[in-house]
């Protein structure tokens, strides 16, 4: 049955490189470029999987518990980790995925994210962690805390979800030339035809809520999450305990895996070295990346995707934090360098205050 985290993570991979549901790139470009797309996308997966795993939850077939409300280590860490989804040049899922396209600056990203996760969950930064989320709220469920139906808060937001979705498609759609297709039937709708970002976010939230009965099944108690697994496979090679090898660790293998089948059945893998300063960067993103996500007890995909789909202050107020870690990072980043650079090309001074 552990295996299912191996399927399940495959798909994951495999949709997310074909569709480039980026998170990383969303957030930024909602600051820099204004387009929402990629943030539509992702409140479509959420949507999509709160109606799903609800509906599951009543019918008897999985559980879930919500648990206290750490919000001082949720705020934190949520920021800190938005920070370095920007150095890291992508997300925790992001980062997995262009992994498996072959990105070097990926994989050393990954190292930083897994090497600080565990240490954050079992080394010497655990008091740390534990110091800070136990700095709780006594009620995390957004339902309990208003005493309405779960029901009032997902109907509420799918209605305003369907509403972005049908205003977004009745745009009118701007024509991008492309090339002639070289394959026919299934091949081309797999590796050749572009993704729309609403179709792939579907996708993920319906891989979302078939993640929870799969996991339940093996005794993990939960939905998609990268962080802990993550955490757990460094724990692994170091000490060889086989008890760490979970279905959350299959899933995060699967999404490597399942991203590379994608990226070399549309032609896209190939290894590719980054300079000496996207390296570092890629480091200490990674490094942000695991303290922030192991403070905040999620990522963009555990809390922001899967904690707010199950309607938790946790998850709302994750992502938000999130978002304005992306957009502080992307304003020094992007931003504040490329106003030095026109002024320095302009022959013009800069005066800070």
């Amino acid at each position: 049955m552990i295996l299912t985290g191996l399927l399940c993570g495959a798909l994951l991979g495999f949709v997310m490189q074909r569709g480039r549901f980026c998170l990383t790139g969303g957030f930024r470009d909602m600051y820099i470029a204004k387009d929402n797309r990629m943030f539509y996308a992702l409140l479509i997966a959420i949507a999509v999987q709160s109606i799903g795993v609800y509906s599951l939850i009543q019918l008897g077939l999985i559980e879930f518990s919500t648990g206290a409300f750490p919000w001082v280590a949720t705020i934190v860490g949520s920021f800190i980790f938005g920070i370095g989804i920007v150095f890291a040049g992508g997300c925790a899922t992001g980062t997995w995925y262009r992994a498996g396209e072959g990105l070097i600056g990926s994989w050393i990203a990954l190292f930083g994210y897994m090497a600080m996760s565990a240490i954050m969950k079992s080394g010497p930064l655990t008091p740390l962690n534990q110091s800070l989320q136990s700095v709780q709220l006594p009620k995390n469920s957004i339902a309990e805390s208003t005493g309405l139906s779960v029901w009032v808060f997902i109907s509420i937001f799918a209605a305003i979800v369907l509403w972005i979705f049908i205003r977004e498609l009745r745009k009118p759609k701007v024509v991008i030339p492309t090339m002639k297709p070289k394959r026919r039937g299934l091949a081309h709708l797999l590796f050749e035809k572009r993704w729309h970002p609403f179709f792939t976010a579907m996708i993920v939230g319906l891989i979302a809520i078939l993640a929870w009965p799969l996991s339940e099944a093996t005794g993990r108690m939960s939905g998609l999450g990268i962080t802990t697994p993550s955490a757990n496979i460094l724990q692994y090679l170091v000490t060889g305990d086989q008890k760490i090898l979970n279905w959350g660790v299959f899933l995060v293998l699967g999404i490597l895996l399942g991203s590379f089948i994608a990226a070399k059945g549309s032609r896209e893998f190939r290894f590719r070295m980054p300079d000496t300063k996207t390296g570092i960067s890629s480091f200490i993103g990674g490094n942000l990346m695991g303290f922030g996500a192991s403070l905040a007890g999620g990522c963009s995909i555990g809390n922001g995707l899967v904690m707010t789909a199950m309607m938790t202050w946790q998850g709302w107020v994750s992502l938000l934090f999130i978002i304005l870690g992306t957009w502080t990072a992307s304003y020094f980043v992007f931003v504040r360098t490329n106003v030095k650079k026109k002024s320095l090309n302009s022959g013009t001074s800069i005066t800070t205050v």
